[in-house]
């Protein structure tokens, strides 16, 4: 009954074979699972900084060479298109307002368009009003695997000290249109500014938390995760099998993350066909499974309402111009 009655959400998520722009590969299936697992909404993420990175030889993915300019403009508007494209293959529906958001329900699966990182920018604001007027941009996360022209990133050394004075102007241009701001690989100093600059809440929408950080990891600290929070945010936790290995472990992830923030700042975002090594679950079908384990860990049926879309739907409305 939880699955069937609430707002259900991914945060984060490539489902659908979304990646394979430059190969223009056939779909996967994205909506019958999230029919049959019972997921609402998926924020499905183009990544406009892929033609510059790969998987190095320390297992770690790094930038390998910088882009010409307009190669990531040009690249983003390929990808955006094939999300489109793909939304329209499984006749999903894109949400662009909070009352769509509201009235969301897996036996209709929808989408929030999103991008994983704002590379495509390449330093021009206006581009903020073009994606979301163009492509119905709702959700952008400002950095991923390059540093760029708006800040830092964990995985890399610090160029910038956090957030640049560009990337402030695109957390204030994008609490302007309703866009959710997703500061998602950013670093420490990176989400410290942005949460002094944002109007609008923070997306934290993939990750999860340590309190032994190793140098260049994904992970945050119980910081890092407070200063989303103190926004009135949400930090996504993705499955990551070596980080959680069943789905009890998942909820038990979800359930440390919510000691520290609090219940209304926690929620899901698999990286689903995004994740470098294997996933707790690979399929949207077996939401169901997360729904038992986090009851078994304790949480209520609110609170697994919320944690499993009610805390972003609240973000996402309170983005939304007035």
């Amino acid at each position: 009954m939880v699955l069937t009655d609430a707002v259900t959400v991914d945060t984060h998520s490539h489902a659908g074979g979304l990646l394979r722009v430059r190969a223009d590969g056939p779909f996967t299936p994205v909506a019958s699972p999230m029919r049959e697992g019972g997921l609402a909404v998926a924020c499905l993420a183009v990544v406009t900084d892929a033609p510059t990175h790969r998987l190095a030889a320390d297992h770690r993915i790094h930038t390998f060479r910088e882009p010409a300019p307009g190669e990531l403009y040009n690249y983003a508007q390929r990808a955006f298109a094939r999300l489109h494209a793909l939304v329209a293959d499984q006749g999903m529906r894109v949400i662009t307002d909070a009352a769509g958001l509201h009235l969301a329900r897996a036996d209709r699966p929808c989408a929030v368009v999103a991008s994983e990182g704002a590379d495509f920018l390449e330093g021009q604001l206006d581009r903020v009003d073009e994606a979301y007027h163009r492509w119905t941009l709702r959700h952008l996360q400002l950095t991923h695997y390059r540093v760029n022209e708006l800040g830092d990133i964990q995985t890399e050394e610090p160029v910038h000290n956090g957030l640049t004075d560009f990337g402030a102007a695109v957390v204030g241009r994008c609490n302007a249109l309703g866009i959710v701001v997703d500061v998602a690989h950013g670093t420490l100093e990176l989400v410290r500014r942005a949460a002094a600059v944002t109007s609008k809440p923070l997306m934290l929408s993939h990750t999860s938390l340590t309190t032994r950080p190793r140098p260049f990891t994904r992970l945050v600290t119980p910081e890092h995760a407070r200063l989303v929070a103190g926004t009135g945010g949400v930090i996504g936790i993705w499955p990551v099998r070596s980080i959680f290995p069943d789905m009890d472990a998942l909820a038990a992830g979800m359930a440390r993350m919510a000691a520290v923030v609090g219940t209304d700042h926690v929620g899901l975002g698999t990286d689903s066909m995004g994740l470098v090594g294997p996933a707790t679950f690979e399929s949207y079908a077996e939401l169901p499974g997360l729904v038992r384990a986090l009851f078994a860990a304790g949480f209520a049926s609110d609170d697994v309402r919320k944690v499993l879309g009610g805390n972003y739907a609240r973000v996402f409305a309170a983005t939304m111009p007035a």
